[in-house]
């Protein structure tokens, strides 16, 4: 029930944060995308139509079942070429060094096991391949941090994500170069998931 409640009203939740900005880090950021590319957590297919002209193929993953049936709609609308598949980010069904560019645009906060996730994108792109994200973060301001923890619980029941991970380290862990790394902020959107990054890194 939470989880058909949740994929009805994504679009309505991010829709100022969209306006006020975050839709142009994404058209800036997916313009980079090229070759065979897989976006994971696609959701209800907010990035389809931003990805730019250097894409050969687009594959797009998503394990929850009421967010699936919608991105699977807006796929027929607006990139029919485009493969979908039910897979977590955890488990992605693709032999090692399959894609050029991988993409995650705020999914990594809600993920089960995030090393993880990082690891199997890391092994499904190519040496040399990237990987694409805009992701909120734990801040590095102690006092927002201390409020991140404290809200984290509140935040996870309401939207299903933490926003106090530390994931660009996880991403450094995993075995990624980062590249370009911004640090910026989610607009219109409560303070205690503002501090945002946007950037990429390459797999050695």
């Amino acid at each position: 029930m939470i989880a058909r409640l949740y994929a009805f009203i994504y679009d309505r939740i991010g829709r100022g944060s969209e306006a006020a900005g975050l839709q142009r880090e994404r058209v800036a950021l997916l313009a980079q995308a090229r070759g065979n590319t897989v976006e994971i957590g696609a959701g209800t297919g907010l990035n389809l139509a931003l990805y730019g002209p250097e894409l050969e193929s687009l594959t797009v993953t998503e394990p929850e079942r009421p967010m699936l049936k919608r991105l699977e709609q807006h796929v027929q609308e607006r990139t029919p070429s485009a493969l979908v598949l039910r897979a977590p980010a955890e488990d992605l069904p693709f032999e090692d060094g399959s894609f050029d560019t991988a993409v995650s645009t705020l999914v990594l906060c809600g993920v089960d096991d995030q090393p993880r996730a990082l690891r199997e994108l890391r092994r499904v792109l190519r040496p040399g391949g990237q990987l694409l994200f805009i992701e909120h973060v734990r801040s590095d301001d102690p006092s927002l941090a201390r409020l991140q923890d404290r809200m984290n619980g509140v935040n996870r029941f309401l939207v299903g994500c933490d926003c106090n991970r530390p994931t660009l380290r996880t991403i450094e862990s995993a075995g990624f170069e980062v590249t370009k790394v911004e640090h910026t902020s989610l607009p219109n959107a409560p303070k205690f998931v503002r501090p945002l990054i946007v950037g990429a890194a390459s797999r050695p």
